[in-house]
């Protein structure tokens, strides 16, 4: 269930690998939301325009949603996402031309209007 969405701008590509990002923002959701970890779902979304500050080409970001049941504390929410900054800092490498902007969202799903159906894999 946990759905996570990474924006970033086209001048951050390749200053991170997505998949070892993922791996470890899973993680961090199952530790500290008790989120389920075969539930989660990352997207990454490169954005190709996007205008950062006064609009100088110098700056980048990374903008990380997630997308939780609704039900956790407060203090849990600060918590993944204070966890999750601390990630993309570590994930995204130096870019010493460019003023990279980091941010993370927490937002609730509601839990009555959220849907799943998971189609079993048949193997053949």
């Amino acid at each position: 269930m946990p759905h996570l969405t990474v924006e970033y701008s086209a001048n951050t590509a390749g200053s991170f690998d997505p998949r070892s990002l993922a791996e470890d923002l899973h993680q961090a959701v199952v530790t500290i939301a008790g989120g389920r970890a075969g539930g989660c779902k990352t997207r990454f979304v490169r954005q190709d325009e996007v205008y950062i500050a006064d609009g100088s080409p110098h700056y980048a970001m990374v903008h990380l949603e997630i997308a939780l049941l609704s039900g956790r504390t407060a203090e849990t929410k600060r918590a993944l996402s204070a966890a999750a900054i601390d990630l993309l800092r570590r994930h995204v490498a130096p870019m010493p031309r460019f003023e990279v902007q980091c941010s993370v969202d927490i937002r609730d799903l509601d839990g009555d209007a959220y849907a799943r159906h998971d189609e079993p894999r048949t193997e053949q």
